[in-house]
């Protein structure tokens, strides 16, 4: 389990370990910087603590210098060749909303609905927000969306989502309560960032943007189905689906559990994965499915293994309360109940672009976004969307230096979305059509994405 706890800061969907605040960090941050006299006066509402510091650079080529990131936060979530801007100078305010978890360590603080904001002296009209991938911290998007965001002069805003770690299913009451929290405190913190950001400026928000990875991406899509009126559109990179009827984690994940074990490649296919992944599926049948499927299961399903507290790793099918032989469809009623209360609709109200890769082996595309993708058709909101499948592109970019001439970094896709997305918004006109993005055979695909020809 050692061996699981440290590669799980590669895995933004199944859990990132939480980190540590060093005393550097936490006494830097607690007491703000010796130009913080000079800072623009601005008050998070809500929040029950906040920390003001004007900082020489946002980014975190100046923020890991002076303590103002995690980098354990974002390890593993983008390849080591991907180039990000820096030298954006501005005001950052952390700080945590009321709340009774105790997950996220950052500071010393030990409070979670923890939050980020981030004001750059040279602002666009613009502010995205974003909730951590997986059950990850309050930083987990600074080196993928946050740099660039900043760079591009958005104000940008980030949260814990409430519940962090490997044990975020212990927050609240009933089951699913940990996952509705998230949908809550993306809510809550862009309604505290708009404010923030008229105070600095003297003027309203032009846009805002929902953006996000994985579980992020899932907040994305549950924003603009159910909070219109705060955001203007989204960029959802390979988003979580729910759905209460499936698909949905626990429908994908425990037959590929059962297949893989008895060395069923086709089953491993069945269960939604892409045969031409199955490079693959060793790493990910260790590090991420067994994994996943109990966490998630021991959050809307905790009665399955009793008394037992999120199953047994790697149990033998067969086994009482064993999650390789867990059954979706035969569960009791409330289970689903526990799913529906999360489960997105397809009802999209804002322009949203979607990136997901062909080789994503934990979301497997044609059980997620493709899915997705339908149910907006379905709900004739299909005017809305912008989809690009990644051909090569796979959950974490970190994977690509293992396999160079197989995978494709999804980060330089999502800014090409994200660019698109604000052409959309500003002006009305669309991206290009929705397409499977080739992967190119040559080329910087760590750092260059084309979606196509606008039409």
């Amino acid at each position: 389990m050692r061996a699981l706890a440290v590669l799980a800061l590669a895995l933004p969907l199944a859990v990132a370990a939480p980190a540590q605040a060093s005393t550097a960090q936490a006494s830097t941050v607690q007491a703000g910087t010796a130009q913080a006299g000079t800072c623009p006066k601005v008050t998070v509402p809500g929040a029950q603590k906040q920390v003001a510091a004007c900082l020489d650079d946002l980014t975190t080529r100046g923020t890991q210098a002076s303590g103002h990131t995690d980098p354990s936060d974002w390890s593993g979530l983008n390849s080591p060749g991907a180039v990000n801007p820096g030298g954006v100078p501005g005001l950052q305010i952390d700080g945590y909303f009321p709340d009774t978890s105790t997950g996220n360590t950052n500071h010393g603080w030990n409070h979670d609905a923890q939050f980020v904001i981030r004001l750059p002296q040279h602002w666009n009209g613009g502010l995205v927000v974003a909730g951590s991938p997986g059950n990850r911290e309050t930083y987990a998007n600074d080196f993928t969306i946050s740099d660039w965001a900043l760079a591009k002069g958005y104000a940008y805003a980030a949260t814990d989502k409430g519940n962090t770690g490997a044990e975020f299913y212990r927050d609240g009451v009933r089951p699913g309560d940990a996952v509705a929290e998230w949908n809550r405190r993306v809510s809550e913190l862009a309604v505290a960032a708009k404010t923030v950001v008229r105070q600095r400026y003297g003027r309203p928000a032009r846009t805002t943007i929902a953006a996000g990875q994985s579980n992020g991406g899932y907040l994305v899509r549950w924003q603009i189905e159910n909070r219109p009126d705060l955001f203007d559109g989204g960029v959802d990179w390979e988003g979580t689906l729910f759905t209460a009827d499936g698909p949905n984690l626990l429908t994908v994940l425990p037959p590929a559990l059962r297949a893989y074990a008895k060395g069923d490649t086709a089953g491993v296919a069945a269960a939604g994965f892409a045969p031409e992944s199955d490079f693959l599926w060793p790493f990910h049948y260790q590090y991420y499915w067994d994994l996943t499927q109990r966490l998630y299961r021991e959050e809307f399903d905790p009665g399955y293994d009793g008394d037992a507290e999120a199953g047994t790793p790697f149990c033998a099918s067969g086994t009482p309360g064993c999650d390789t032989d867990y059954d979706y469809a035969s569960r009791p009623a409330a289970v689903k109940q526990a799913v529906a209360r999360v489960s997105l609709s397809g009802k999209i109200k804002r322009p949203l672009v979607i990136v997901h890769g062909t080789l994503d082996t934990l979301l497997p595309i044609r059980e997620d976004s493709d899915v997705y993708a339908t149910m907006i058709a379905d709900r004739h909101r299909d005017r809305l969307l912008r989809y690009y499948r990644v051909e090569g592109g796979n959950h974490v970019d970190s994977l690509y230096p293992a396999f160079p001439d197989r995978l494709r970094p999804l980060l330089p896709c999502f800014r090409s979305a994200f660019t698109a997305l604000e052409a959309w918004i500003a002006t009305g006109t669309p991206p290009p059509p929705n397409a499977t993005l080739p992967r190119p055979a040559t080329g910087d695909l760590e750092n260059t994405c084309t979606l196509g020809a606008t039409p």
